[in-house]
């Protein structure tokens, strides 16, 4: 069993993954290497198809990213939520990156903490 915390927004971390606390824009790649997760993960998150992340790899990606977990993640208000869930952070998925045409937001959306 492991903490979750959910992401936000794709768009957001997408947005936050271009315009790091860095300065120098991460790709799913550069990003998965800086934060020590699997490129699989960093590519789930994005696409929408996983929305949690375990609390250490949550931590990792955030501070790689310049930017404090609750920007990016909400932890769980449930222990039921903290259970082990299909998203395994830990599965190894080397898929290629596909490119995106998204635009990124023009400015990061406040985020209400409630």
């Amino acid at each position: 069993m492991s903490r979750r915390y959910t992401l936000r927004d794709p768009e957001i971390f997408r947005w936050i993954m271009e315009h790091p606390g860095t300065g120098i824009p991460y790709s799913v790649r550069s990003l998965a290497d800086a934060a020590g997760v699997t490129r699989g993960l960093v590519e789930r998150l994005l696409n929408g198809t996983q929305r949690t992340a375990d609390i250490n790899s949550a931590h990792s990606l955030t501070e790689a990213l310049g930017v404090t977990v609750l920007v990016l993640f909400a932890p769980s208000t449930s222990t039921k939520q903290d259970t082990v869930s299909p998203d395994h952070d830990t599965e190894e998925e080397e898929s290629p990156s596909a490119p995106h045409s998204a635009q990124p937001p023009a400015a990061p959306r406040r985020l209400s903490l409630d």
